[in-house]
Order: C-alpha cells, then sequence, then structure tokens
C-alpha cells in the first residue's frame, strides 16, 4: 500500500502489506491506541499563496450575468470557480474548510460573517483538526454582505480576513447578497470571478473556468493511506478519501473504529478482506468524473459482504456502481436546516447538506430502494440495498454545525460492522482486523500530498499535470 503512487494495482502487494508474522496460539498481540500515533500536523499557510489582506476595491462577475461592486477583506487574489450558496447561520469555518467544497466561490446568506472570528488548530484526543473539517480553506472565494472585522470568541485567534490572506483566498463584503442568491435560485449555479483592485472588464469572460472540466476528487484526496486509532474499540474501517472531513472521522473512531483511509481510486475490493467495513466519504464536484472508484465499488459488492455506507459524493458514488445514475440539481442544497423523511419509518430529521448533484431515484436497480427523500424539493436523500448491509445518505449525519438528527446512522452502520465481523469469526477463528502496531507505525497520520486550493485556473493547469503524471506511474 506504501507504494500506491507506484503501481496500487501490483498482485499481491496490499495483501502482502496487510500480513502480519506467523504467531504462536498462546501470542497475544498488543493493541494499538491513540497514544502511539504521531500528532496529525496542520500544514503552514504556504508563502507562495499567503498575501497581506487586501482592502482594495473588489469585483464579484456571474458570467453571463450581474456584476457586483464590493470591498476586498481577504488576499489579493484574482479567481474564478462556481458561484453557490449556503442558507447555515453558523459553522463557517467549518464550511469553508469543507473539501466539498473546492473549486467553489461561497456566497453566505447569513448578513453578518466573522463576528466570532476563527478558532485555532487545535487537536482532540484522536488526533483530529476539532474546528476544522480539513487543514486549509478549500472554497475558491467568499462572498458576505457585510464582514465583522473585530470578532469575540473565547476560541478565536484570528479575523476571518486574516485567515482568507494567508490562505490565498480572495474575499468580498459590501455586496447585496440577497440579489446574488435570487440570481443563482432562478438560473442556477453559475460560473463566476472575484477580481480584486481592478474594473470589470466584459473581454474577462473568456477567462471563466468551469471546475465540472476537471477532476476536483483527485485534488483533495490523500496521495496515500493514512491511519487514525481508536482506543475504545475493535473494528477497522477502511474509508475511501474523496475528501473526508475531519467529523466524519471523528464519528467513526469515537464509535470505536480505527480507520486507515486510502486514496479515492485505491483498488479497495483487493484489500476489502482486511476490514470490518468500507466507508466511502463526501467530496467536491461531478461524480461521474471518479470511474475508477465506481469500478473498484461494483468489483467490491460482487466480490464481499463486508458492509458499506456513503455520505454525500460517497452516497452518489454508490448509487453508480450500483447501475444508477445521478443528475445536477439547478442550485443544489446548501445548509442546516433542510427536512429529510425517512421512509422506512416515517420519521423526517432536519439535516445538514452540501451538495449540487443528486441520485435518479427511477434509475435505482430493483434489488436498492430509495431510503430518504428531500421534502423541499422531493430529491433523493438515501438509498439501501434491500437485502445487504450497505446503504448511503446525500445529506451530513456527522454535521459539524449541526444539527445531529441522524447521527445514529454512524451507530446503525457500526451495529452491521459488529454483526459482519462476528458472523466472520464463525468461519475464520484467528481472524483479526485490528491494525498491527507496524501498521500504525508506518502509516501517515494526515491526508498526503492534498494540495490546497490555488484557483480554479492554476487548479486546472495542476489538474492536467497531475493526471500526466499519475499515468506516467501508472506505466512506470
Amino acid at each position: 500500500m506504501l507504494s500506491r503512487i507506484a503501481k496500487p494495482a501490483a498482485p499481491g502487494l496490499a495483501s502482502n502489506f496487510f500480513k502480519r508474522p506467523s504467531m504462536s496460539a498462546k501470542y497475544t498481540r498488543p493493541f494499538a491506541t491513540v497514544d502511539g500515533n504521531t500528532p496529525r500536523m496542520q500544514p503552514n499557510p504556504s508563502k507562495t499563496r499567503a498575501t497581506p489582506i487586501s482592502h482594495d476595491r473588489a469585483t464579484f462577475t456571474i458570467r453571463d450575468g450581474p456584476v457586483f461592486n464590493g470591498k476586498s477583506f481577504g488576499a489579493k487574489s484574482n479567481i474564478s470557480g462556481e458561484a453557490v450558496f449556503t442558507t447555515s447561520l453558523v459553522g463557517y469555518p467549518e464550511s469553508l474548510t469543507d473539501p466539498s467544497y473546492r473549486g467553489q466561490i461561497l456566497v453566505f446568506t447569513q448578513p453578518l460573517i466573522g463576528n466570532y472570528g476563527i478558532p485555532s488548530a487545535v487537536r482532540d484526543e484522536n488526533g483530529l483538526l476539532r474546528y476544522f473539517e480539513s487543514p486549509n480553506l478549500q472554497a475558491a472565494g467568499v462572498v458576505v454582505a457585510d464582514v465583522a472585522e473585530q470578532y469575540s470568541h473565547w476560541t478565536a485567534v484570528k479575523s476571518l480576513g486574516e485567515w482568507c490572506a494567508e490562505e490565498g483566498v480572495p474575499a468580498v463584503s459590501g455586496v447585496d447578497t440577497r440579489a446574488i442568491v435570487t440570481y443563482l435560485r432562478e438560473q442556477g449555479s453559475s460560473l463566476a470571478r472575484i477580481t480584486i483592485g481592478e474594473e470589470y472588464d466584459a473581454d474577462q469572460d473568456e477567462a471563466f473556468v468551469d471546475p465540472e472540466q476537471i477532476n476536483l476528487v483527485s485534488k483533495v484526496s490523500t496521495k496515500a493511506p493514512f491511519h487514525v486509532s481508536s482506543s475504545t474499540g475493535d473494528s477497522h474501517i477502511a474509508v475511501i478519501d474523496c475528501g473526508v472531513k475531519e467529523n466524519i472521522l471523528r464519528s467513526l473512531v469515537g464509535r470505536g473504529a480505527s480507520v486507515t483511509a486510502f486514496p479515492y481510486d485505491y483498488p479497495i475490493h483487493k484489500v476489502a478482506h482486511h476490514f470490518d467495513g468500507v466507508f466511502i466519504s463526501n467530496g467536491p464536484g461531478d461524480p461521474t468524473h471518479c470511474q475508477d472508484t465506481v469500478y473498484h465499488l461494483r468489483k467490491l459488492m460482487e466480490s464481499s459482504q463486508v458492509p458499506i455506507m456513503g455520505i454525500c459524493l460517497g452516497h452518489q458514488l454508490l448509487a453508480l456502481a450500483a447501475g444508477a445514475r445521478t443528475i445536477k440539481l439547478k442550485y443544489g442544497n446548501r445548509a442546516h436546516n433542510i427536512p429529510a423523511l425517512d421512509l422506512t419509518t416515517g420519521r423526517c430529521h432536519i439535516t445538514s447538506q452540501n451538495h449540487g448533484y443528486a441520485v435518479d431515484t427511477p434509475t435505482l436497480p430493483s434489488d436498492w430502494k430509495e431510503y430518504f427523500v428531500n421534502l423541499n424539493d422531493s430529491s433523493n436523500e438515501g438509498i439501501i440495498h434491500k437485502s445487504r448491509p450497505i446503504f448511503g445518505t446525500q445529506f451530513h449525519p456527522e454535521a459539524k454545525g449541526g444539527p445531529l438528527d441522524s447521527s445514529y446512522l454512524f451507530d446503525t452502520y457500526l451495529e452491521s460492522v459488529g454483526r459482519y465481523k462476528r458472523s466472520q469469526a464463525i468461519f475464520q477463528p484467528n481472524r483479526d482486523s485490528r491494525p498491527s502496531p507496524l501498521l500504525v507505525d508506518l502509516l501517515a497520520k494526515e491526508r498526503v500530498g492534498v494540495v490546497p486550493t490555488t484557483g480554479m485556473e492554476n487548479l486546472l493547469r495542476m489538474g492536467e499535470a497531475g493526471e500526466q503524471a499519475a499515468a506516467a506511474a501508472r506505466a512506470a
């Protein structure tokens, strides 16, 4: 597995890596705990990305749409991306560090943003970031009606503007976000630009970059496996990292499951028998870009009875692997207050969501059924297999910033993991899926090789270079 970048599909490579040395029947291997983990370090802001806070004139331009003039309060950087909006009232540090927002310009409908500042990168007992969903600011740009330059909160260490400048992300205030959101609701999510210190030039419309042209998941997924241990249980979950949020890892580890996260395109079906469950994370962009992931999931479901759960993009990839299709929504669902109806119980849950695509329910195969439905727009919010422990949700049960109405779904998943683990013990009495101390020591404790957001123009060039490098590595 550690040679993932070279030849991930080499026969027997992953299997041999997971093999432990032979031991006598009387020897009991000590269980790996978090105490032995190397701390998960947050990278310092790149000096090439960080800029002083800019208070220059700023222009937010929607392609073939209106132009809004405001004031900059972040980095002095011009970017392009997909303009989307969120109606969340709180949780802007978590939203802006959510990898699902990679390549997007995030417009906040809440009139005042930044009043409680930005917290420190303190970590919890599992080595996970307590207040952020990833080590870096992920959105390409930030647009607000009004920004609080003076903040007040016991966890805060800097202002929103200082953070954006450090991360190289432009931010605009003083614009009519009501008019922006009205336009996006009527016309749908649109390409847009943020220009700092320059007059708007209609000729620049040619420069808009569509993030749907590239595989954003490949930019936020780890490039090699990493591991997070749990000291409270003996389950071991394989996570397919499509841009996994810290609180998803925390929700698993806190319930007694150690986690080994793999790159999004890792052939997970070749190593799934070493784990008690497989989990597919959230992530950005169009799910149809992840054809390798879909293929590996399809092979996994054909060859293994391991429990599987997917969230957001992971839910969509699970549906594609089952044979269904996905569709792009007009303007998506991004909020903390969206009602989702559980079709198996008739109960409604208030959910946190962040997605622009959805599963096309009528295309589900006969052995699958709809699990949850959105009560606002009737779009699909979940699927479940009729006879196997496999399900996915479009919303986020782990929501950081809340609500936690549906967090019980992690318990449901881990209950199926426990049943699978016990059933395997019947056929393989000596089976032990717990991570070995050697595995814990060798694997990284943080996403490997993930480059922070740099604006869509640079991202497109990096994507082309990355795909060329990956093709060369596969051919080596």
